[in-house]
């Protein structure tokens, strides 16, 4: 009778228990529609904010955009371009100074996702218009992909956490 007691009791701790951890991960589901809306506003105006700054400033307005600790990450079509934000933080001034211009344009199909007070999930497509310095190789012209990140906000200021970049990726040709 005894295990039997055992199993059950064991059973329904774990159920309770992993209901409770749900809930701790999933805070998305204790924020109202209004609230939600209103973090998903926020993060709306802080990537149209990142659009027109990257466009007027250049790349170095990225240092703004990006939070600068160790939970920072960055990769561009599926490899990592910097593992955390101080290794962005450093690399953003050289990368900059390649860019004669930009212009940053997301799509109309920006889909955001409030997963907490503080987080939100972003993604959409992009078109960056690319001018280089005179001497630098590298891509210019117009590329397109799709961006996802996870924008932060802390202390009303929004940042990003992580982003991704891609660009579609060619058709094989057949042999």
């Amino acid at each position: 009778m005894q295990v039997r007691q055992w199993v059950v009791l064991t059973c329904t701790a774990a159920l309770l228990g992993f209901q409770g951890c749900g809930y701790f991960a999933d805070n998305s589901r204790s924020l109202t529609e209004a609230r939600r809306a209103a973090i998903e506003d926020g993060a709306r105006q802080f990537t149209a904010t990142v659009a027109h700054d990257v466009t007027q400033d250049g790349p170095i307005a990225w240092r703004k955009f990006f939070t600068e600790g160790p939970e920072f990450f960055m990769a561009v079509n599926g490899k990592l371009a910097f593992p955390d934000g101080q290794s962005a933080v450093k690399a953003i001034p050289e990368v900059a100074r390649q860019y004669k211009h930009i212009e940053l344009r997301w799509g109309n199909d920006l889909r955001l996702d409030a997963l907490t007070e503080n987080l939100c999930s972003v993604a959409t497509s992009y078109t960056e218009n690319i001018e280089l310095q005179p001497g630098v190789d590298g891509f210019q012209g117009t590329q397109s992909g799709y961006f996802t990140g996870l924008a932060e906000n802390r202390n009303g200021h929004w940042q990003f956490r992580n982003a991704h970049w891609s660009v579609p990726v060619p058709p094989s040709k057949a042999p």
